[in-house]
């Protein structure tokens, strides 16, 4: 089952927010997540907000199927031009995720990215990304993608093993997403991520290095590379609990992350956040780090976060009840919260501290700065970073990056 939503206070029928929200959002990069929550079945593993059924209907019987799904979510595109009013801001970048949006039809995508360059029109260098599983993508449909406008595409690779897929439940097969990769390279994709999960159980190191192997030998710029986390609720989760299969360890984690740097970095990619390695600069994904440098995001469809000038809110879960909510004039927002100054500069510390760039000292309190210098001395962040006033995890500190952060924020 999906992930439960945070409490919240409510959000207003309008979606309107306080007009501190915009306050200096001139110098605010913006961007747009538009979560499609359809998937052909449910991997073992996923939490995610995603439905197996073809159609869904909320109050009133209003239906959310795939077919009408992009006019739905157009609709949120309006009400977030109509909220943010006058907000002269260009979109920077676009992010479609899932789910599988490309369950979707391609001319379904092209209708929402349009609805955003209709609304708010898009940046000269926008970044326009879509999430793809390799069976559901074949060269027309990712040449569509592109004539389109996006720009960037990431497929969910995950293994290159067919028994570590089989215990995830993936349904591609081996050598897919390779192909993928080549396929996007001739629709004119100059920009192609592949996902890698690492951790699952079952999986050796010789099977994780082959995954990276097949990965890297694809030819994409980008690769990220995630631990398994098993999360309540999943069938995964109650395989492990019932000894079906074991659960990886926190040393086999660790081993399989350094294999990943060690690989990627001698292939020419670079770190850039703990979990993602680019080979240029301009292969990093933007979207992402309007996300780990606290920016603005509009976040549409079911259960979609959003966040502008530190309000936070997230949208009702159920596509039925989300399409209802839009069907009645009526934002689909299921709650949200203030950020306090406070808050705000402790989700900078968290998460701009798995950044390469790392964050400054400025941002840490009396005992954050105390426990950077430890931190120095325990070789789980640079010297040299830290001698120029900014906080930089070493690789040793990117194993160890939860404990660091916890240390630097108390």
């Amino acid at each position: 089952m999906p992930s439960a939503l945070p409490d919240g206070d409510p959000v207003p029928e309008t979606g309107e927010l306080p007009p501190s929200a915009l306050d200096g959002a001139a110098g605010r990069p913006l961007g747009f997540y538009l979560h499609v929550p359809y998937c052909a079945s449910r991997c073992g593993y996923c939490d995610f907000n995603t439905y197996t059924a073809t159609e869904l209907r909320g109050s009133g019987g209003v239906l959310a199927s795939r077919d009408n799904y992009a006019g739905i979510l157009t609709d949120e595109v309006r009400l977030a031009r109509k909220v943010l009013g006058d907000d002269p801001r260009p979109v920077e970048t676009v992010f479609v995720g899932g789910g599988t949006p490309t369950l979707l039809d391609a001319a379904d995508l092209v209708r929402m990215l349009a609805a955003i360059r209709d609304e708010f029109g898009l940046a000269d260098d926008a970044e326009i990304t879509t999430e793809a599983n390799p069976e559901s993508v074949d060269p027309a449909y990712l040449a569509a993608l592109r004539e389109g406008g996006f720009n960037r595409v990431s497929f969910g690779m995950q293994s290159a093993r067919q028994d570590v897929l089989r215990v995830l439940d993936r349904n591609h097969t081996p050598g897919r997403p390779e192909a993928c990769v080549a396929e996007a390279h001739a629709a004119g994709f100059d920009h192609v991520n592949l996902d890698l999960i690492y951790g699952t159980p079952g999986e050796s190191d010789d099977d994780w290095r082959a995954s990276l192997d097949a990965a890297i030998g694809a030819g994409p710029d980008h690769v990220s590379a995630y631990a398994l986390i098993v999360e309540e609720g999943t069938r995964l989760a109650r395989q492990i609990r019932r000894g079906e299969i074991p659960m990886t360890d926190d040393d086999e984690h660790a081993d399989r992350y350094l294999i990943a740097d060690e690989t990627l970095s001698a292939a020419g990619f670079s770190w850039y956040e703990v979990s993602n390695w680019a080979t240029t600069g301009a292969g990093r994904c933007r979207h992402n780090e309007l996300y780990w440098r606290g920016a603005d995001w509009w976040g549409a469809g079911p259960g979609a976060h959003s966040h502008v000038g530190g309000v936070r809110w997230w949208n009702v879960k159920h596509p039925g009840a989300y399409a209802a909510a839009l069907a009645g004039g009526r934002a689909p927002g299921a709650g949200r919260e203030l950020l306090t100054a406070e808050d705000r500069r402790v989700e900078r510390v968290m998460l701009e501290l798995r950044l390469r760039e790392g964050v400054p000292l400025g941002l840490l309190h009396e005992d954050g700065l105390r426990a950077a210098a430890r931190a120095v001395g325990d070789g789980l962040l640079e010297a040299a970073p830290h001698e120029a006033g900014r906080a930089v995890l070493t690789l040793r500190g990117r194993l160890l990056a939860d404990a660091v952060i916890r240390d630097l924020v108390d």
